[in-house]
């Protein structure tokens, strides 16, 4: 048996983005389109109401709801940076594949070097929504 399946698989979609009780989290971006399921869970699992776009807290991480014409994605990337913690990732909420709203990947990996960001990866959190998961450099 290999080492990875003995790992414990997240039971939450919250636990798949790496968040934990007591977490800051910021929400970027919402719209009635959002996954309420998703949003449901990190507040379970970090304990609190995520974050709006105005915060002034330093935040652990950020969740960035994002769609095809929202405007600028490498702006509103390095937006999200002012009052993110170092090290903490920002989570870009995209619809996937197929679905209104879709971004190319292509895309958001030229927007996130522009802003100076990197991609690390990209998982499944809902049924129509992707997460990239990016980290500053």
């Amino acid at each position: 048996m290999s080492p990875s399946a003995d790992a414990p698989k997240p039971s939450s979609p919250a636990e798949v983005l790496g968040l934990s009780a007591g977490q800051i989290v910021q929400e970027v971006g919402y719209d009635d389109d959002v996954d309420h399921d998703l949003r449901d869970s990190v507040e379970d699992t970090i304990g609190e109401e995520l974050e709006d776009e105005d915060t002034q807290e330093i935040v652990d991480a950020v969740l960035m709801w994002w769609r095809d014409g929202d405007g600028d994605l490498t702006d509103a990337m390095v937006d999200t940076l002012a009052g993110l913690a170092p090290g903490a990732p920002v989570w870009l909420l995209t619809p996937k594949a197929g679905r209104d709203g879709h971004v190319a990947p292509g895309e958001v990996q030229e927007c996130a070097e522009i802003a100076g960001l990197r991609v690390m990866s990209t998982v499944t959190v809902a049924t129509d929504w992707s997460g990239t998961r990016l980290a500053s450099r």
